[in-house]
C-alpha cells in the first residue's frame, strides 16, 4: 500500500526560468504565498528559511532542507517545521498545530515540463503517514497557492 500524497498540475502560460524564480524568489513566494517568504540558494542540502516579514516571524531549521535543485526543471525540498508563531500567523488552533507537529516531515516536489510557450507544472507533496492533518491542510491550500502563482506569472 502506497503513502498517501497530494498531487496537482497545472499549465502556465511562461517560461521555465520564470516559474522557477516564482518558486524560489521569496518576493514573488511573499506575494503568491500569503505573505510566506523563502529563503534559500536553492542548493541541494542547503537550508530553507521560511519568514513572514510582515509579521517578524522566521522559522529555521536545519531539517529545513533542499533535497534536488535543477533551475527550470525540478525542485524539491522538506516542508517546514510548524511552531507556535507559524499557528498564529496562519490562523491554526494549538489543537491543529499540535498535530501537525506530531507528524513526520513531509516533502515537496516541482516538477516544470517547458512546453513551449506554457510550462507544465506538476507538484507533488508526499512522506506523510496515513491519516494526516497536513495532507489535507496541504491539498486545501497548494490548488489556491498555485492559482495566485498561475495568476502572477501570467499577468505580470
Amino acid at each position: 500500500m502506497s503513502e498517501p500524497e497530494f498531487a496537482y498540475t497545472t499549465y502556465i502560460n511562461t517560461t521555465p526560468e520564470r516559474l522557477w524564480q516564482g518558486l524560489t524568489d521569496p518576493a514573488i513566494t511573499r506575494c503568491c504565498w500569503r505573505g510566506l517568504a523563502l529563503d534559500s540558494d536553492w542548493k541541494p542540502g542547503s537550508t530553507v528559511t521560511v519568514r513572514y516579514p510582515e509579521h517578524d516571524v522566521t522559522i529555521a531549521d536545519p531539517a529545513q532542507l533542499v533535497l534536488e535543485s535543477e533551475p527550470g526543471k525540478r525542485l524539491s525540498y522538506t516542508w517546514h517545521t510548524f511552531t507556535p508563531q507559524w499557528a498564529a500567523v496562519s490562523g491554526f488552533s494549538d489543537e491543529l498545530l499540535a498535530r501537525f507537529s506530531a507528524e513526520r516531515r513531509s516533502k515537496v516536489t516541482f516538477d516544470l515540463e517547458d512546453l513551449g510557450e506554457t510550462v507544465k507544472l506538476t507538484v507533488v507533496h508526499d512522506d506523510f503517514e496515513p491519516g494526516s492533518a497536513v495532507l489535507t491542510a496541504v491539498t486545501n491550500g497548494w490548488p489556491r497557492l498555485l492559482a495566485d502563482l498561475k495568476t502572477l506569472l501570467e499577468t505580470s
